[in-house]
């Protein structure tokens, strides 16, 4: 099953040195889903070819504007382009009336639905899910209330293996049957055990997105089982000091992160724009956590 992440945007604040506020999008076995939608969101996906109407699913990890400015902008477009699937919208308290007001002050009448979902940035616990996957938050360490998300496969079913059931001349409208684990008996009776017929499915992967947070053990023992981890990485670890006083993290603290869960992948990103040249960061995060990528603008990473 796919599951990939496409990086929209990845600095903090404001867009810089051809860099975007944050925006992410998820491909979960073709169902996309939005984290975050920083101000030139909408730029983005059209110099990447996303298109904004397949967008299921938005999540939104907090009320500074660098991570939602660009919601109504992508709202009236899809509304402009006559969308009519539901939107479902999962973010802050508050996050509903901010909208509602610009739409109100635009005279913009959506034709299609809007679902929200408030966000408690206390808890932790699953606020979604479909056939395919799962969206849990976990609550991060900001200035403003911020969650943070784990988005997890859920468990597919046994693989078929082909040769096999072509061999014993199987039909193929049965093998959905033997994947869930019912028994085939051919013409003269003898029954063929779906176990036999079947190999393992793989493993379901995670993601976390940690976007802005002071380092914080009460969220990093939440990420159990994750392969990828995305984790904000704002300052260099000679800037920590600035780093608590604004409740952001080092690039040498994601790295420790990835490190302590367990991770198979990290990506950082957020970075502040004092930073044109992001190759200290990544040197910072390698010296802990080897296999940590840049959350490059345009890059696709599998989970």
């Amino acid at each position: 099953m796919k599951f990939e992440v496409t990086i929209l945007g990845n600095s903090s604040a404001t867009p810089i040195f051809s860099r975007n506020p944050t925006s992410q999008i998820l491909n979960i076995n073709e169902s996309l889903l939005m984290i975050d939608c920083g101000e030139g969101t909408q730029q983005q996906m059209l110099l990447y070819e996303i298109k904004y109407n397949r967008i299921s699913d938005i999540f939104i990890s907090h009320l500074h504007g660098d991570h939602f400015f660009g919601l109504i902008g992508l709202i009236s477009s899809m509304n402009l382009n006559g969308r009519r699937k539901p939107l479902n919208l999962f973010g802050p308290q508050g996050l509903l009336d901010i909208i509602q007001i610009q739409l109100k002050y635009s005279d913009t009448r959506l034709i299609f639905d809007l679902n929200f979902t408030a966000l408690d940035p206390n808890n932790t616990g699953l606020v979604y899910e479909t056939r395919d996957f799962t969206v849990e938050t976990i609550p991060l360490n900001h200035r403003i209330p911020c969650t943070g998300f784990i988005v997890r496969e859920k468990q597919r079913q046994r693989k078929i293996l082909k040769e096999k059931v072509e061999k014993l001349n199987i039909p193929p409208e049965y093998y959905p049957l033997i994947k869930r684990g019912i028994d085939y008996t051919d013409s003269s009776g003898y029954v063929y055990k779906a176990f036999d017929l079947t190999t393992e499915a793989d493993v379901p992967k995670a993601y976390a997105y940690c976007s802005d947070t002071l380092l914080d053990e009460r969220y990093i023992n939440k990420l159990t089982k994750v392969d990828t981890l995305y984790h904000e990485a704002t300052f260099l670890h000679d800037m920590i000091d600035r780093a608590k006083e604004t409740h952001h993290s080092t690039a040498l603290e994601a790295a420790t992160v990835a490190k302590k869960i367990g991770a198979k992948k990290l990506l950082i990103g957020h970075f502040s724009a004092r930073y044109k040249d992001l190759g200290a960061l990544l040197q910072e995060a390698r010296s802990v956590f080897s296999n940590t990528q840049i959350a490059n603008q345009g890059q696709v990473f599998e989970i």
